[in-house]
């Protein structure tokens, strides 16, 4: 997949990780939430970000998931991790892991109705 720029430029999504295409880290899921930390904890790090990154902090503002920010993006999920690792080990995001809903069993009325429902299809 090619990434467009306003000036019609095309650039491979390889180039906005520098080449790299592991995560430095394994803390993101598809459902992790992340969020820009504020204020920012150093204006010198700043001037070193991305286009990339400034618009993944722009879209953090509120908290987002990994999946919604890939999406927002138009990147694929596996660049748009590594460039938070960046921004999680340079301090500017945080990164929440997914909250369970319920630690209970689950209600197995509901299984059951579901069950029998997609046994009718």
């Amino acid at each position: 997949m090619d990434v467009g720029d306003p000036a019609g430029r095309l650039v491979r999504p390889f180039a906005l990780t520098g080449g790299r295409t592991r995560p430095s880290r394994a803390d993101f899921t598809l459902i992790s939430t992340v969020a820009a930390v504020d204020p920012p904890p150093d204006t010198a790090t700043a001037a070193r970000c991305q286009p990339e990154h400034t618009r993944i902090l722009r879209l953090c503002a509120e908290p987002l998931a990994v999946a919604e920010l890939a999406a927002r993006l138009d990147l694929p999920v596996s660049v748009v991790v590594i460039l938070l690792c960046d921004l999680l080990e340079a301090g500017r995001i945080t990164v929440r892991p997914p909250r369970l809903v319920s630690r209970t069993s689950p209600d197995l009325d509901l299984l059951q109705k579901v069950r029998d429902g997609l046994g009718r299809l």
